[in-house]
């Protein structure tokens, strides 16, 4: 399996170089040069398979033989073993042929688990036989900088820092990953927004000087192609759960960086049938501005009560627009290179093929409220406001009744309070057992200016071979 960039021209990779490198040379996200395709009669001999077998499935042709198919299966079995949830990703029913998958079931209760547990395997594993250090450098909007820290806090090989946007993520996102003690793992504070820092992201990765050429870059970010790959599975977990491939599936995705949604996406191409996505947004709605009126226009951002969505500059639409514009490198950047001026479009049958598989909705804060209270007025079942978006969405995009929509519920309420509380649902939601003392527990956490320059230093002063 080899991976090339959305922009064309930088060298294709083995997946070992693609998990260490994370962005593209040319500034591109890497992407498979072909996909695995699975007939249906193949994803119908994987009911009843544990969620690491299937995990198993679906991703192995990705890694192929960069990591022996034996040592392959046991990273996803200890991977998948500290879920709180049997099932690892549980279904509930909300109405007819309504559902919500529940994503928040691994240790940082939020769907970034389900890569990032595994991302750190892989890491370990890959580095351990390189013999080789690497410092990982993220941005996070909230869930994750925690899922980040606690699957790659182990490895040997690793230094961690994590950019989250200065007082503009819940008590608990922060105290998630601000607790979490170890030499290697450091929090940055920005004052500013996610974009600014996805921005130093970004950057950093295209000039890596301030380390002084004594170790690289890592990506946890969903600019890492193993996240998404990790996400294709539970598309085909819900599927079979739901009967599966025998009849097709529409999905709704809170997102903001489209990084899960695209690993739906891939799964569709991969053989799955799903009939609809739907993009679910918050009031930061360029996605749904775009895919309702082919614009793709940057405004100011807005900090809402669904803080893991307040993003602009979503990552992985690059990796859609690349397969819209038939895999053109060249199309790819200028496009965005335009974008970064003012509001694009692209041509009209390119986005029209976009929207035979894909709808959107912005949903606002009173909504996402609203939808809070009414779902557990109805089932005494309690969303997260991401969540609470995904449904409400998918009420408002669902284009047939007969087909089961699956929202995803990307994080666990107990991690939005405020949110939950001002819905006007009277039932605090609790923190699972292993979190109880998360407000007692002591913060380490630095506040730095939104200048790339001072985040460089700070990190190439802070790293363990400094």
């Amino acid at each position: 399996m080899r991976y090339i960039s959305t922009r064309g021209e930088a060298p294709a990779l083995g997946f070992e170089d693609v998990l260490l490198t994370g962005l593209a040379t040319d500034g591109g996200l890497y992407v498979p040069e072909s996909l695995p395709h699975f007939d249906l009669e193949e994803i119908r001999s994987w009911r009843g398979l544990s969620y690491s077998e299937l995990a198993f499935n679906v991703m192995h042709p990705f890694v192929d033989d960069a990591i022996p198919a034996d040592d392959f299966r046991k990273m996803l079995d200890e991977t998948y073993s500290v879920f709180a949830h049997k099932a690892v990703a549980p279904l509930v029913q909300l109405d007819t042929n309504e559902w919500v998958m529940e994503l928040f079931r691994g240790p940082t209760l939020a769907f970034k688990d389900f890569a990032l547990q595994l991302l750190g395997r892989l890491l370990d594993y890959v580095l351990e036989k390189r013999k080789q250090h690497v410092v990982i450098m993220g941005a996070t909007s909230g869930d994750t900088g925690s899922a980040a820290i606690e699957g790659c806090r182990r490895c040997e090989h690793v230094d961690i820092f994590i950019l989250h946007p200065y007082q503009r993520v819940s008590e608990v996102q922060r105290r998630q990953m601000t607790t979490v003690q170890g030499e290697n793992i450091h929090n940055i504070a920005v004052r500013g927004n996610f974009d600014d820092c996805q921005r130093m992201v970004k950057e950093s990765f295209g000039n890596q000087s301030f380390l002084g050429g004594k170790t690289q870059l890592a990506a946890v970010n969903s600019i890492n192609w193993a996240r998404i790959m990790a996400q294709i599975v539970y598309y085909f977990h819900a599927s079979l759960a739901l009967g599966g491939p025998d009849r097709s599936m529409a999905f709704s995705v809170p997102t903001g960086n489209f990084g899960d949604i695209f690993a739906g996406y891939l799964a569709k191409k991969m053989g799955l049938p799903i009939s609809q996505l739907v993009i679910a947004t918050n009031r930061n709605d360029i996605l749904h501005r775009f895919m309702s009126g082919n614009k793709y226009e940057q405004h100011q951002l807005e900090h809402t009560l669904s803080p893991s969505m307040d993003i602009m500059v979503s990552s992985n639409f690059e990796r859609l627009l690349f397969d819209l514009h038939g895999r053109d490198g060249l199309a790819v950047k200028t496009l965005l290179e335009n974008a970064a001026k003012g509001p694009v479009s692209i041509e009209a049958y390119r986005w029209k093929h976009a929207r035979k598989l894909f709808d959107s909705d912005a949903v606002d804060d009173k909504a996402t409220c609203d939808t809070i209270r009414e779902i557990y007025e109805q089932n005494e079942y309690l969303l997260d406001p991401h969540t609470a978006i995904g449904v409400r969405a998918a009420r408002n995009c669902r284009r047939d009744q007969a087909v089961p929509m699956i929202t995803l519920g990307t994080a666990h309420p107990a991690k939005f309070p405020d949110a939950v509380a001002e819905s006007g649902v009277s039932v605090e939601p609790p923190l699972p057992a292993h979190m109880a003392d998360l407000f007692e527990r002591e913060e380490r956490y630095t506040v730095l200016d939104n200048n790339i320059d001072g985040v460089q230093a700070f990190i190439a002063k802070h790293w363990k071979n400094a």
